[in-house]
């Protein structure tokens, strides 16, 4: 039996993902390539990651909720980086169902809602949150304290104290969830 049973956890290009012990990794997801996760993270059902272009990095109690795509861009000729954008994730992010990750940034307590997208060199600031359903074009940032929504995405307001808040209690919910979702898919098997 595997650490992450129902789970496929593929090397690419001399590139085996690296999963810290305590991270939840659900059945169905696909994980491959070039890929760090942090402690507490919870990667949940059918997610995929795939860092076979670039680097994929997620930091500790992050959460990627189901179905959530994660990619990186590949490095190119000009115009842009000449060694692309990988996908860099940072510590205590919630990541919302079926969203679309690819080659940007989250830091530390970013959120983004579900079913939004998050494109090619965009950067999402601590403590700001983009809107479910939104579209982050590339090379936009979501600047500290703000919510953006829309398709493309716009600033819509600052976010309060309450917010914050909840974004931290979610990030809580997810890491004690995913311990007992851990738990729950070892005692099945």
């Amino acid at each position: 039996m595997t650490d992450h049973p129902g789970a496929t956890i593929l090397p690419f290009n001399g590139k085996t993902p690296v999963i810290h012990p305590s991270a939840f990794i659900a059945p169905g997801c696909v994980i491959v390539g070039d890929v760090e996760i942090g402690e507490d993270v919870s990667i949940w059902y059918n997610c995929v990651l795939r860092a076979d272009v670039n680097r994929i990095r997620i930091g500790a109690r992050t959460n990627i909720q189901d179905g959530t795509v994660i990619h990186c861009d590949s490095p190119k000729q000009a115009p842009g980086p000449v060694e692309g954008y990988p996908t860099l994730i940072g510590e205590d992010v919630l990541v919302g169902h079926m969203a679309m990750i690819h080659g940007c940034t989250l830091l530390d307590h970013a959120f983004v809602g579900l079913s939004s997208v998050v494109m090619d060199g965009c950067v999402v600031e601590s403590d700001a949150m983009l809107a479910a359903g939104a579209l982050l074009s590339p090379g936009k940032t979501i600047p500290h304290r703000q919510l953006w929504a829309g398709r493309p995405a716009k600033y819509m307001r600052d976010l309060s104290d309450e917010a914050l808040i909840g974004m931290r209690a979610g990030v809580e919910h997810y890491v004690h969830n995913g311990k007992a979702h851990k738990g729950a898919v070892k005692a099945a098997l």
